[in-house]
């Protein structure tokens, strides 16, 4: 199904100068698209909350999806001359740079539980994708027939005029979190873990208002004179300003007859932090995020915590990355193509960096025992070729198994 002419109209008027000499800024663009420009507040204001966004959009924001083929005779070789290769490794569309969408939809994921991104093949050499609003998307699937002769599924998107576009699951990259019911839609870890995110913005709200006060508590007020509303509301005023953060340290003035008995709050005996701290860990393990990465260095040492972000790729990445592979392969690559061994896949080695002894270490290895050749371990360290760098060298003492004991025979 072909998008709106306003849809069109809209990218193309981005960065162009209408007849007035205005120019058509990124927020407008956005507009067109119902995409809210603030997504500020609410759970994203709670520290542990955005910290495991972050880590998990800006992890998938480093991997480099790739469109390779899996050949009989030279393994698996990158097809940089693939339509798809510079969309999906470099730019998937002309605002936004690889690093930039693969975060944005990541975050989306997590966030709303579903990331959407139509397919833009108006330009079949240079096909783009589009991120949408996940608010404004409703998945629809069409068992009465009434969008066509086949059973499909639907995503609807609803401009904030009230247009709406209908696309078939063919046009839209849809990336689901790892919790859903029915297989169609995601369900997000905000609308799970709801109660315990509320409980943690609960918390640092009564920390920031400690601050305000002065990292007093309530107290009680004690006059012996009579006082009406008005003057009680009066002096709880005056009181709450002298009382302030600004005035920390300063002298309270009170009238005569008035005492002020502050009620002590030790956050220390009702186990606050204790109890933020576990609540904290309970939002992180339900992201699959390792205590170390949002800062919790409590029971981590340097060796545990390389243990952790491998433990972290094999236990969390490897499920998301493998589920965008299927998804990018099974909408963007021809069926025709799959059979050849065609696919994208996600580059998840780039997070396991070593330092440069290690890398070397292990390349000199792996070049010893005929897995790499010296120009393929070069390439990994980012260094040219070199003639004669194609070919597979090694120990000269390995053999093959079938050859094991020949040595030991005598020529007759």
């Amino acid at each position: 199904m072909k998008i709106s002419a306003r849809f069109k109209a809209a990218f193309r008027a981005f960065g162009q100068k209408s007849a007035g000499g205005e120019t058509m800024t990124l927020d407008q663009l956005m507009a067109a698209f119902g995409i809210p420009g603030d997504v500020s507040g609410g759970a994203l204001s709670e520290a542990t909350y955005f910290a495991c966004l972050k880590v998990l959009s800006e992890s998938i924001g480093k991997l480099p999806f790739r469109v390779l083929q899996r050949t009989a005779k030279r393994g698996v070789v990158p097809l940089f001359d693939h339509r798809y290769w510079r969309c999906v490794y470099i730019a998937p569309n002309r605002f936004m740079t690889a690093t930039v969408f693969w975060t944005l939809m990541e975050l989306c994921r997590n966030h709303y539980g579903n990331a959407y991104a139509w397919i833009d093949e108006s330009d079949k050499k240079k096909p783009q994708l589009w991120p949408l609003d996940p608010m404004r998307v409703q998945v629809v699937y069409d068992n009465a027939l009434k969008l066509s002769d086949q059973p499909d599924l639907y995503y609807v998107y609803t401009a904030q005029n009230g247009e709406r576009c209908v696309y078939s699951s063919g046009e839209i990259l849809h990336f689901k979190s790892h919790l859903t019911l029915d297989g169609l839609v995601g369900i997000s870890v905000r609308e799970q873990l709801a109660s315990t995110i509320t409980g943690q913005i609960k918390a640092q709200k009564m920390v920031d208002q400690l601050y305000q006060n002065g990292m007093t508590a309530k107290a009680v007020l004690q006059y012996t004179a009579g006082l009406n509303d008005v003057k009680v509301d009066e002096m709880i005023k005056l009181v709450n300003r002298y009382a302030s953060s600004d005035n920390t340290g300063r002298t309270i003035p009170l009238p005569v007859g008035f005492s002020l008995q502050p009620l002590n709050l030790k956050l220390a005996d009702s186990q606050f932090f204790e109890l933020k701290q576990y609540t904290a860990l309970q939002i992180a393990a339900a992201f699959g995020v390792k205590p170390s990465q949002i800062g919790d260095y409590s029971k981590s040492s340097y060796a545990s915590a390389e243990a952790q972000q491998l433990s972290f790729l094999v236990d969390t990445l490897l499920y998301i990355v493998k589920g965008y592979a299927e998804e990018l392969t099974s909408k963007l690559i021809e069926d025709k193509q799959i059979a050849e061994g065609v696919t994208i896949k996600a580059q998840t080695e780039v997070l396991l960096r070593a330092d440069q002894h290690t890398q070397i270490q292990t390349y000199s290895t792996a070049v010893n025992s005929f897995l790499f050749t010296p120009n393929e371990a070069r390439e990994r360290l980012d260094l040219p070729a070199v003639d004669g760098g194609d070919r597979l060298l090694g120990n000269g003492s390995s053999i093959p198994i079938s050859d094991i004991g020949n040595q030991y025979k005598s020529e007759v």
